[in-house]
């Protein structure tokens, strides 16, 4: 209403995405709380922090958040999380603070911060539950490790959207979602393939455990493979 207010010959609608298209905004609550939905009311980064942001002379900042969050990557995957492009000379630049590695598979590049946690290879990988948009399969352009390209046409739609998956052994073996009824909430597992008797008895507990979580205030929870 401000906008249109400021500039009355122009549409009030554009005006809005304008703001939001060229200022650094933030989701405020009750915006995106568990389970509602409506308009998402949003506020300036400077009006929320209470502080103006930083002036930045650089991505090199972003690049050592990213790898802290999701190293050892290659600078393609920091573009692909980013939507930057041409960052291959700042993480040259960046090379005296970083380690670097090879890809067993690809023998692309990696680069890692010197002091950031990682676990041996025999680690062992418990049976997870990632919900929609989850960033171990977006924040990087090669996801080969942990998802096939066959899996990934069933969980990635064309409009963008990435399923909730199960990962087995640290790979997408499946998808899943909540199906609620009156008081009752039930969680439907889709295996890509039949899962071997152990893992389904994982699968099963960690269902449970997710069920305990998001259906709370249910009467009834089932857990059903489907």
């Amino acid at each position: 209403k401000a906008l249109a207010a400021k500039w009355p010959e122009r549409n009030a609608t554009s005006l809005l995405h304008s703001v939001q298209y060229l200022l650094p905004t933030v989701y405020v609550p009750p915006g995106g709380t568990w389970g509602t939905g409506g308009s998402t009311p949003l506020a300036t980064v400077d009006s929320w922090l209470g502080t103006p942001l930083p002036e930045s002379d650089g991505p090199s900042e972003l690049i050592l958040r990213y790898l802290a969050a999701f190293g050892p990557a290659s600078v393609k995957d920091i573009q692909a999380w980013s939507g930057l492009t041409r960052l291959k000379q700042p993480v040259d630049e960046l090379r005296p603070k970083l380690v670097t590695f090879r890809s067993a598979e690809s023998g692309v590049e990696l680069f890692d911060l010197p002091d950031a946690p990682r676990p041996d290879a025999g680690t062992p990988a418990p049976v997870r539950f990632l919900p929609e948009f989850d960033n171990l399969l977006v924040a990087h352009a090669d996801r080969t490790r942990v998802i096939s390209d066959e899996h990934r046409a069933i969980t990635n739609t064309r409009n963008g959207g990435v399923a909730a998956t199960v990962l087995v052994d640290g790979k997408v073996a499946g998808r899943w979602r909540l199906v609620r009824a009156k008081k009752a909430v039930t969680l439907e597992i889709e295996p890509f393939a039949p899962f071997a008797a152990s893992d389904r008895k994982q699968v099963l507990a960690e269902g449970e455990a997710l069920l305990a979580f998001a259906g709370e205030d249910a009467e009834e929870r089932d857990v059903r493979f489907v």
